[in-house]
This record gives structure tokens, C-alpha cells and sequence, in this order.
């Protein structure tokens, strides 16, 4: 996307869910509000979430630490598959691993999740129109917020795979016009104590 003036892209993956995918736990509550504290400061024009009630709720705790900004839900900002690579796309040495990762996927979320990665990258990146630049929250889900990175670094479509980030943890890309992007910030979790860091993630892979 053309514009003139500066997008500043935050990307948040929602804070800990429940088992049963109805919302947050008491943890992820908790680091929705301390990630809200953290952004205080910042001047968004818009919180950007995905419907599903875990992007919500962490949305709304988050909305709650900024104040008036104005909430949107978007499908776009969903959770779905962004690409299903064929295996010659793949690296030899994991091909086997990552489509057995995507076997699963039905036919429809093969179809709708490309088409709706394609929505989130018209609607999220890039410079803007105007004259001021924009700040811009989107509070998302793993897989979205690896085809944003891998998108601003212009890696292959593939390497959205292997890209993983905690609940509420940060990352943040900057769209300049006629500059490439930058990843200013890149799974942040500064804003949370230790007990709260790494959910989301495989235990082994802790650091």
C-alpha cells in the first residue's frame, strides 16, 4: 500500500486462554491489563481485534488501560491459516514436518484463510494517507502475527511457519513511505513478571 505518512504497526497475540476457548484466564486478564499499561502512552487511532472471545476480551482489557480509543472487531485480524505452502516451497530437511503441521486443515480454511491474509495486509500494513502518522493496535492470534513479520521482512510465504510469539507478548513494525519495513520490536514481553512470560508456548522452548 502507497501512502504518504508513517503507519506504526503494534501486533499483540491475545493473552492465555482457557481450555475450552470461552475466553481468558486469570492470567491472560492479567497480562492484557499490564500490556495496556504498557501502551498508555501511545496515541492510537484505532484497536484493531479478531472476533474470536479470547482477541476480545484481551482487546477490551487492553481499551480499558488506553481509554477513549476506539475499538473494531475484524475478521481479518481472526484466527486462520494464512498459507498452506506446496512441499517443493519447503526446506527438504522440514517439509514433512510442516505439512504434516497443515494436514489438518479443512478445504474451506485452505480457501478462506489465503483470501483473508490478503485482507490483512491490505488493511493493516503499509504507509497511510494524510498527513499525520497512525498507530494502529491489533490484538490477533500466533499465525497472523507471523504473516505480518514475515510479510515485512519479505520472506517466502512459507516462513509464516516456525514463527511463534507468547500471549500479549509485543511486536512492533513501522511502514515509512517509500522505505521497506522495519521491525522495530520483536516479541517483547517486558511488561509482564516472569510467572506471566512464555505462555502460549512449548515448555521446552523457554528462555
Amino acid at each position: 500500500m502507497t501512502g504518504t505518512a508513517t503507519r506504526h504497526l503494534y501486533l499483540v497475540r491475545h493473552g492465555e486462554a482457557s481450555e475450552d476457548g470461552s475466553g481468558l484466564t486469570e492470567a491472560g486478564r492479567q497480562q492484557a491489563t499490564l500490556l495496556g499499561r504498557r501502551l498508555l502512552n501511545v496515541p492510537f487511532a484505532a484497536v484493531h481485534h479478531g472476533p474470536l472471545p479470547r482477541a476480545e476480551q484481551t482487546a477490551h482489557l487492553i481499551g480499558d488501560q488506553l481509554g477513549s480509543v476506539p475499538l473494531r472487531v475484524s475478521e481479518a485480524a481472526g484466527d486462520y491459516v494464512p498459507h498452506i505452502p506446496e512441499q517443493d516451497e519447503l526446506p527438504a530437511g522440514s517439509a514433512d514436518f510442516f505439512l504434516g503441521f497443515l494436514a489438518g486443515a479443512t478445504d474451506e480454511e485452505r480457501e478462506r484463510g489465503p483470501a483473508r491474509a490478503r485482507q490483512a495486509l491490505d488493511l493493516f500494513t503499509g504507509a497511510v494517507d494524510g498527513e499525520e502518522d497512525r498507530h494502529e493496535l491489533v490484538v490477533t492470534h500466533n499465525f497472523l502475527v507471523a504473516w505480518i513479520v514475515r510479510d515485512a521482512m519479505h520472506a517466502p510465504k512459507w516462513r509464516w511457519l516456525g514463527l511463534d510469539h507468547c500471549n500479549a507478548a509485543l511486536t512492533v513494525i513501522r511502514y515509512a513511505p517509500g522505505r521497506p519495513a522495519s521491525v522495530l520490536v520483536s516479541h517483547d514481553m517486558r511488561h509482564l513478571p516472569p510467572e506471566l512470560r512464555w505462555t502460549g508456548f512449548p515448555p521446552g522452548l523457554h528462555v
